[in-house]
């Protein structure tokens, strides 16, 4: 992972923190694997998926999970 990417999921991991959310990230290692490196926005007290659960867990990208965090509150789902 590059620096820049490590610094992203880090401000995103705070954001996502302020706005009552928890960024997690897939923990496989297997390039191939469909969730290899993919993330997931969850709701720290429902403990429901809010980004990142569609066809398959982690499916959402840093550029995705920022979408979803600087959307203005009134489009969001």
């Amino acid at each position: 992972m590059e620096t820049n990417d490590k610094i992203k999921e880090n401000r995103l991991r705070r954001m996502a923190k302020r706005q009552g959310l928890c960024l997690k990230k897939s923990r496989r290692r297997d390039p191939r694997a469909v969730d290899f490196d993919g993330y997931m926005l969850v709701d720290a007290y429902e403990n429901f998926v809010v980004v990142g659960g569609g066809a398959f867990f982690f499916s959402a990208t840093l550029e995705d999970v920022e979408d979803y965090l600087t959307r203005p509150l009134e489009k969001q789902p």
